[in-house]
């Protein structure tokens, strides 16, 4: 067989009885089931890839897989495409489960047409999601194509554009994941774009607007696929990619980890696990991964692991603003979302990518019932004309937005220095937190000591005779009286200071008790968030 034909039914004598009818259904399955050719197969591993059917095996529970659609051709003519019509088009669609839970997915076979987008791979593309939505459950698509399919001019474009309607409709309804597994180029991005969560595997996988081609034609500049739009770019560069990994075995394996945290849509809750890690155990290294020296960094997330049952969380951006902290993890088997500075990284201050990627992170755990835990150690936002004059008001109001908008469980807990409008925007009790706490190492203030009193008491600065013996006596007054563990609990400003061993029994009997709250938002069509 050659690559991209099939045989045509149409053509054969129809055989006589049922049986026949039967062999000859068998029969163009198992063509359609094979592929075009024993050779393009072939090319496809050469690439260090995977087929369509294979990686769908990969992330289907076995034998789980129901297809739709395995016998769609298409109807084009032209530029010799009557003549090739392979079964599929080029999509393979369908669903199965995810450790016993149904979940959509769509493939796209590289080996037909480049995996390449038309009129009839595309109606295929908007059954399965339209399936998915009335079913109530999650779809992946593993994304493998070269775009749209030039031949058939138009009508591929139009096809795209019922991909993205649907996954705007689709959006806070079912989980929607992006598998990034070979090239994705042009308008083909923006589907992946408009998805929860979107997987990269290293060296295979690109996403671009306009190819290294057009960059040099335009700018001059001179850039390889990778260099432009490979997993690395968008994992720790662009933030387009949530999740990079280096084979496609290990992706779609932690695709189907990620799946087991989220619920099947925005109307049930995540699945609960039973959990052997006692909820009352007590974490004591908690006392000495958190130095009380504010200006001293820590790796946040040993304090997380410390807090998670066993130790387990799957961080989200991880290699993307890496001064706070987004994960999924789980507290007496309850999903929850994590969001945490990160000492380690720029003193944990917030900026533009940080401010982004946390309120994307709380707006996905507010649409899918995920309830949010706030661990705060943060100086401020980072100051800089960069900063200001990339928006650092508007991207910071996003997560603000987020916050403010949730109507999931919060809770909050300072574990050492919350300062300024960065203590307000990471869910503070005046922005709605449901329960906030605090470790007795905390400092909870306008900005830091050193700073305030240089404004509060510059003039009594200046004027000393000795202006730093002056000013160190300043700072520790302005500390005593305003900058003690116990000054916001005193004001209502935190529900309570608890000792940091006793911090992952408190926070499960917060979350045991607000695990039925309701809360209503204002009557709207939707809101106005800041971009």
């Amino acid at each position: 067989m050659t690559d991209h034909a099939s045989t045509d039914a149409s053509e054969t004598a129809a055989p006589a009885d049922t049986r026949g009818r039967v062999a000859e259904l068998r029969a163009i399955r198992e063509e359609a089931w094979a592929g075009p050719s024993e050779r393009a197969t072939a090319a496809q591993h050469g690439k260090g890839k995977l087929t369509a059917r294979e990686r769908i095996a990969l992330l289907l529970d076995e034998g789980s897989f129901r297809e739709v659609g395995v016998l769609r051709r298409h109807r084009a003519s032209g530029f010799g495409l009557e003549a090739k019509r392979p079964y599929t088009d080029g999509v393979v669609t369908g669903w199965g489960t995810v450790h016993g839970r149904t979940v959509f997915v769509y493939a796209h076979d590289f080996r037909i047409f480049g995996g390449a987008l038309g009129e009839a791979h595309a109606a295929k593309i908007h059954k399965i999601m339209d399936m998915a939505l009335a079913a109530g459950a999650p779809l992946v698509s593993l994304n493998d194509g070269a775009g749209a399919r030039i031949q058939e001019g138009v009508s591929a474009l139009a096809g795209y554009g019922g991909i993205f309607q649907r996954n705007t409709r689709a959006s806070g309804v079912i989980p929607q994941i992006s598998v990034m597994l070979g090239p994705c180029a042009g308008g083909a991005a923006y589907s992946p774009a408009l998805t929860d969560f979107v997987f990269m595997v290293r060296e295979t996988a690109q996403m671009f607007i306009t190819g290294p081609d057009v960059v040099q034609a335009v700018t001059g500049a001179q850039v390889t696929q990778n260099g432009l739009g490979g997993a690395e770019v968008h994992a720790g560069t662009s933030g387009v990619a949530h999740f990079a990994y280096d084979d496609e075995e290990t992706c779609l394996e932690e695709v189907r980890y990620l799946l087991t945290l989220l619920p099947s849509n925005n109307r049930e809750n995540p699945p609960v696990v039973a959990s052997k890690d006692p909820a009352d155990r007590r974490c004591e290294a908690l006392v000495d991964l958190v130095p009380v020296d504010g200006n001293r960094p820590y790796d946040m997330r040993a304090v997380i692991e410390e807090l998670v049952d066993d130790g387990e969380f799957l961080e989200v951006h991880e290699r993307w603003a890496g001064n706070i902290i987004c994960a999924l993890a789980r507290l007496d088997g309850q999903a929850v979302g994590v969001v945490a500075n990160q000492p380690q990284s720029l003193a944990g201050v917030l900026d533009i990518s940080a401010s982004e990627k946390a309120a994307r992170f709380v707006q996905m755990c507010d649409a899918f019932n995920i309830p949010i835990v706030t661990l705060l150690d943060v100086p401020g936002f980072l100051p800089g004309v960069d900063q200001e004059h990339g928006g650092i008001i508007r991207h910071g109001a996003k997560l603000l937005y987020a916050y403010c908008n949730a109507t999931v469980p919060r809770i909050s807990l300072v574990l050492r220095k919350a300062y300024g409008g960065a203590y307000i925007v990471m869910d503070s009790q005046s922005i709605g937190a449901d329960v906030t706490l605090a470790w007795p190492t905390n400092e909870i203030a306008v900005m830091g000591a050193e700073g305030a009193a240089n404004v509060i008491f510059r003039r009594q600065i200046a004027a000393a005779e000795d202006p730093e013996a002056m000013r160190a006596r300043m700072v520790k007054e302005y500390r005593t009286e305003l900058m003690h563990p116990y000054y916001a609990a005193e004001r209502g400003l935190v529900d309570d200071v608890i000792e940091p061993a006793e911090t992952r029994e408190v926070l499960i009997g917060a979350l045991a008790m607000l695990r039925n709250k309701h809360a209503d938002l204002p009557a709207r069509k939707h809101g106005n968030p800041p971009q």
